[in-house]
C-alpha cells in the first residue's frame, strides 16, 4: 500500500512523522510520505497517486477536501482521519474495498488510539461480500451489486457459491472456516464456472469474484536451502494473512534458475515457479523498487525479487510486500491488475 500523511498543524505534522517512522518498518506499507498544510494544492494529486490517505486535521476540513474527489467505492483510495491528540482513528473512506478499516485498525495499535469503524457489516459483525473480495484479493466484476448481497447477509440469507470442481479452492475454505465474522454460504460445483472465478448469487442476483494473480518474487543466496526460503515465505504470507494455497506462482531471476531451494519449494508448496531473463531485469524500471548496488555490481541488475514479482504478474500490477530479508532470503509479493 502506497500511503501519503497529511497534517494542517505543528502538533499533527509531529504526529504524522512519528506515525511514518513506524509505519516505514511494516512490509506492507511499500512506501510512506509526508505533505503539510496546502490540503486544497495536495489532495488532488494525493486521491489519485496513492493507495491511502491519512489526514490528520479536522474532519470537516478532511470532508471538504476529498468530497469533489469521490467517485467509486472501487476507486477511491482508502482515506483514515486521525485527530491531533492521536486519540481516535477514523475510517472515511472506502472501508472495505480500499482497505480503510484495516488501516485504521493497524494506525490505532502504532499510536495507541481508539478504532472508529461504522460500515454496516463491520459492526453487526457479519462478513461483507467486498470484505471477502479484498482479504482474498478477488476481484469484483459488478460492483453495483454489492449492496445487495451485503444486505442480505446482515438478514442471514444464505449466499451461494460456485466453483469449478477441478480447481483446488482450499484457500476459499479455509478462510470460510476461520473467519470470525458471520455468513451463510452454499457451496456447489459447476464445470461451467471459470477455475479462476466463484459465482455469487442469490435468487436473480450474480457476482463473480475473480483471483488476482498473486506472485512471490524470491532472492536467496546460493545454495539457501529449501526450508529457510519457505520459513521466509510464511513470515511474508503471515504478514499478508494469504494462505499458500491462494498464490499463483513462484518466480525469481533467470541466474537462479538452477537453485535448488527454490525449485524444491515450488514442488512441495505444488506452486509453479518462472524465472526472468537478466535483460528484462535490466529494463524494467519502477519508482516502487529498492535497488541495491551489490546486487548490481555481481549481477548487473538493480534487485532480483521485487522486480521478478513485477514482471510475473502483469502490466500495471503493484507491490503488495516490498523487499523484505529473512537471513540470506529476499522475499516481495506483487498483484496484478
Amino acid at each position: 500500500m502506497k500511503t501519503a500523511i497529511i497534517s494542517v498543524s505543528d502538533k499533527g505534522q509531529e504526529l504524522a512523522s512519528a506515525l511514518k517512522d513506524k509505519m516505514d518498518l511494516d512490509s506492507t506499507i511499500i512506501k510512506c510520505d509526508l505533505y503539510h498544510k496546502n490540503v486544497k494544492k495536495y489532495f488532488p494529486v494525493l486521491f489519485y497517486e496513492y493507495d491511502a490517505i491519512i489526514a490528520i486535521m479536522a474532519s470537516g476540513i478532511l470532508i471538504r477536501s476529498i468530497a469533489p474527489l469521490v467517485e467509486s467505492k472501487v476507486t477511491d483510495p482508502a482515506v483514515v482521519n486521525i485527530d491531533d491528540n492521536g486519540k481516535f482513528v477514523i475510517s472515511t473512506l472506502s472501508g472495505h474495498l480500499g482497505g480503510a478499516n484495516d488501516l485504521a485498525n493497524k494506525i490505532a495499535v502504532l499510536i495507541d488510539a481508539t478504532p472508529v469503524i461504522t460500515t454496516s457489516t463491520d459492526v453487526n459483525k457479519k462478513l461483507g461480500i467486498d470484505v471477502l473480495a479484498k482479504d482474498l484479493y478477488l476481484s469484483i466484476d459488478n460492483t453495483k451489486e454489492i449492496l445487495f448481497f451485503n444486505k442480505a447477509i446482515l438478514e442471514g440469507r444464505n449466499i451461494s457459491f460456485t466453483v469449478n470442481p477441478n480447481k483446488n479452492f482450499k484457500y476459499l475454505f479455509e478462510y470460510l472456516n476461520n473467519v470470525t465474522l458471520e455468513i451463510n454460504v452454499l457451496i456447489s460445483y459447476s464445470s461451467e464456472v471459470d477455475t479462476d472465478e466463484i459465482h455469487v448469487c442469490l435468487d436473480e442476483h450474480k457476482i463473480v469474484l475473480k483471483e488476482r494473480k498473486i506472485v512471490v518474487g524470491i532472492g536467496c543466496r546460493r545454495g539457501k536451502e529449501c526450508e529457510f526460503i519457505h520459513d521466509g515465505l510464511k513470515k511474508s504470507l503471515d504478514d499478508l494473512k494469504i494462505l499458500p494455497s491462494r498464490v499463483n506462482m513462484l518466480t525469481s531471476a533467470e541466474i537462479k534458475k538452477d537453485e535448488k531451494g527454490i525449485l524444491d519449494l515450488s514442488e512441495k508448496l505444488n506452486i509453479p515457479v518462472r524465472f526472468v531473463e537478466i535483460d528484462k531485469l535490466k529494463l524494467f524500471e519502477s519508482s516502487d523498487v529498492s535497488k541495491s548496488e551489490f546486487v548490481y555490481s555481481k549481477f548487473g541488475i538493480y534487485g532480483v525479487c521485487e522486480p521478478s514479482a513485477l514482471i510475473m504478474a502483469g502490466f500495471d500490477s503493484k507491490l503488495i510486500y516490498k523487499k523484505t530479508s529473512y537471513d540470506g532470503v529476499t522475499i516481495a509479493v506483487a498483484i496484478s491488475k
